[in-house]
Parts: C-alpha cells; structure tokens; sequence
C-alpha cells in the first residue's frame, strides 16, 4: 500500500500536526515503506507458533507471604480527621 501527498495532508490535518509542503513527499514515502513493511509480516506463516505472554520464558522468583508488621489500625485511625464505622471518611469530590 502506497500513501501520496494528499493522504499525508489529510491526515495531518485529522491530528492538528502542521507538515510544509516539502515534508509531504518524504513523509508518504516514509509512511509507504513502513505500510509495505507490515503487509510483509503479515505474510509471514505463523499458524504453528503458539502464543506467547512474555518472549523469555522465565518464571519470578517470589518471597514467602508472611506478615511483617503488626496491626496498626486503630492507631491510625485514632488520629485520623474523620472515620466511621471503621472506614475513613473523606471529601466528596465528584458529584
């Protein structure tokens, strides 16, 4: 798929971009060999290529989920500005 001058413009346009006129040329030649570029990979045969989630295969290395601090609610709620039934009241800010 090839794009020209015009098409560039257009969509320049579409997305408040300025471009000179003697951008336009380079930018649709720019523009059609990247086009060109994904029509060749999607040519590619990748029907036997299972997908992947991550292209390393490589598993985290987690920590053991342990508690490590004490339960400090009542504390923090204590000097909170406003708390009700447990929960910490805050400003309403979308009506």
């Amino acid at each position: 798929m090839s794009i020209n001058s015009d098409e560039v413009r257009r969509v320049a346009h579409l997305a408040r971009i300025e471009v000179s006129a003697d951008q336009l040329t380079a930018y649709a030649g720019e523009l059609s060999t990247i086009l060109a570029l994904v029509a060749q990979l999607g040519q590619a045969d990748t029907d036997r290529v299972p997908p992947l989630a991550h292209p390393i295969e490589a598993s985290q290395r987690l920590r053991a989920d342990e508690v490590t601090e004490t339960d400090q609610r009542r504390r923090f709620q204590a000097i909170a500005p406003a708390v009700q039934d447990g929960l910490y009241r805050v400003p309403k800010v979308i009506e």
